[in-house]
């Protein structure tokens, strides 16, 4: 996350708020209050409900008609303007946790709050496409020893772990197959990881001698 967070104090006005946005080339800021709890967000969405509704008779249908969005139409700050609650995350959230609630809200920025609401950081989708940078020698370090060599009990047995552009190969035989679906998973949730290939197979089982021929062999000393 970003730590350094550009956030908008309540009563902030609706030019303010707009010359904040342009000068700072953000799209969405976190609005707190005097204890730096995050109480909503402002988006350029939210601003433009002004344009939208310029020419509309907002009291024709106060009844049938959107009002919250016309509320909106007809505020001028920040507490006015902001969607609250705000969508939020906790600073232990994972990458991959952050993503699917962007996903799922229809979010670009996830203002960072600890367990009081005060505001920590920011997560940007910018963020989240960052992590893909990351190093293949580190993915692969980690891979080796988180995965394969912590966090499955009694290991797995012997593994090579090849990372390129991102892609991990996973290659070797392990005791027990069915311990494979649990790898690839782990993998996956590996920062940086773009995809994963699977070149596990079991153990190598000693060919089934002919009847005849096992026959021939000692039954004992």
């Amino acid at each position: 996350m970003t730590r350094s967070v550009v956030a908008l104090a309540a009563g902030a006005g609706f030019k303010d708020i707009v010359r904040t946005m342009r000068t700072q080339r953000i799209s969405a800021l976190p609005v707190i209050d005097e204890g730096n709890r995050v109480v909503g967000v402002v988006s350029e969405a939210d601003l433009l409900r002004k344009e939208e509704f310029r020419d509309s008779d907002q009291d024709v249908h106060p009844r049938t008609g959107p009002v919250p969005t016309h509320d909106k139409a007809r505020g001028v700050t920040a507490t006015d303007l902001m969607t609250s609650p705000a969508v939020t995350a906790r600073p232990d959230e994972t990458l991959a946790g952050a993503a699917r609630v962007m996903a799922r809200r229809g979010v670009k920025r996830l203002p960072v709050v600890d367990a009081d609401g005060v505001l920590r950081g920011i997560v940007s989708r910018g963020d989240l496409l960052r992590v893909f940078l990351r190093p293949d020698p580190e993915i692969a370090e980690e891979v080796r020893h988180e995965v394969v060599g912590g966090r499955l009990p009694g290991g797995i047995g012997p593994v090579r772990v090849e990372v390129h552009e991102g892609v991990v190969t996973l290659a070797g035989r392990v005791r027990d197959t069915s311990v494979v679906p649990l790898v690839e998973r782990l993998v996956r949730s590996v920062e940086g990881v773009v995809d994963v290939r699977c070149e596990l197979a079991g153990p190598r089982h000693r060919p089934a001698l002919e009847p005849d021929l096992a026959a021939e062999q000692p039954s004992g000393p």
